[in-house]
């Protein structure tokens, strides 16, 4: 394998990275349905199901220890921030070259919640 070959491979593969890391980070900070959870909800949460798992049949025991371990991650992320302003700066400087090489639209760009403007900065446009 040339070095030549071995440089594409390793771009493609921190394109696809950014572009990874960017689009997960839009995911998480999409706006949700109803209440915002607060620590305290979860915190709540958590007490009622230590009461629920010493009465609870076995496969509602399971349910209630995957709302726990689900519950104590989301716990433990509430306080992160994420710098999206990198992430987004990554992703300007990958989206297009990725997009080429992947066959990928504006359209489909959109339909996963990039906004236009990030589009427009990448490079990508309608007619791509």
């Amino acid at each position: 394998m040339s070095d030549e070959h071995k440089a594409a491979l390793a771009e493609g593969r921190n394109q696809s990275r950014s572009v990874r890391i960017y689009l997960d980070a839009l995911e998480s900070h999409r706006p949700k349905r109803g209440r915002k959870r607060t620590t305290e909800s979860i915190a709540r949460r958590l007490r009622a199901i230590e009461v629920e798992l010493r009465t609870s049949d076995p496969l509602k025991r399971v349910q209630l220890v995957q709302e726990q371990l689900d519950l104590t991650s989301e716990l433990e992320t509430m306080g992160a921030t994420i710098d999206l302003a990198a992430l987004e700066a990554d992703f300007v400087r990958a989206a297009k070259s990725y997009s080429e090489r992947k066959g990928i639209s504006y359209a489909a760009w959109r339909a996963v919640g990039v906004s236009p403007a990030v589009l427009k900065k990448a490079g990508i446009s309608r007619s791509s």
